[in-house]
């Protein structure tokens, strides 16, 4: 993302599979990438060029541009690694906004301390499916222990667990 484009049209990208092969986004598909903006809480970032933007910033950047598209389904990898607290913050309020309007939001997520605050329901993988269901019975320490190949001696990460 090192070219010259502005935010506004990266997000308005995201209603270029509504478009068709001719039509260019007008008022409307403008209109929709501002609220996206909005919705992400950076709407005064629109005339800025993408290559200048933190990490932080291009991330909820990408996620307005997903908004754009209104799918049923979010999957995220990493959402939140090597994003500033207030990024973080506000994508997590996306999310949960997501979430209340019954959408499905899937992010794969690896920092055990905020498993708890962010998931409702946790699926572990190690080559299979540890455990999998509402966090409070599935984020255990004992599924924890099995998922990262951790014995009880070596638990001393496990502390997020139940």
């Amino acid at each position: 993302w090192d070219f010259p484009t502005t935010v506004l049209d990266v997000v308005t990208m995201g209603t270029y599979g509504t478009l068709g092969w001719v039509r260019r986004p007008g008022k409307a598909e403008r209109a929709r990438a501002i609220a996206a903006l909005e919705q992400t809480g950076i709407p005064d970032l629109a005339s800025r060029q993408i290559g200048e933007l933190s990490g932080g910033q291009r991330q909820r950047v990408f996620l307005a541009r997903t908004l754009v598209q209104a799918p049923e389904l979010y999957f995220m990898d990493e959402p939140f690694q090597g994003i500033d607290a207030k990024s973080q913050q506000a994508i997590v309020t996306v999310l949960h906004a997501l979430r209340e309007q019954g959408k499905t939001v899937v992010i794969v997520h690896h920092d055990l301390a905020t498993v708890r605050d962010y998931c409702d329901h946790v699926t572990l993988l190690n080559r299979r499916i540890v455990a999998s269901g509402p966090a409070d019975e599935a984020f255990t320490k004992e599924n924890i222990r099995t998922a990262y190949e951790v014995t009880a001696d070596d638990d001393t990460f496990l502390e997020f667990a139940s």
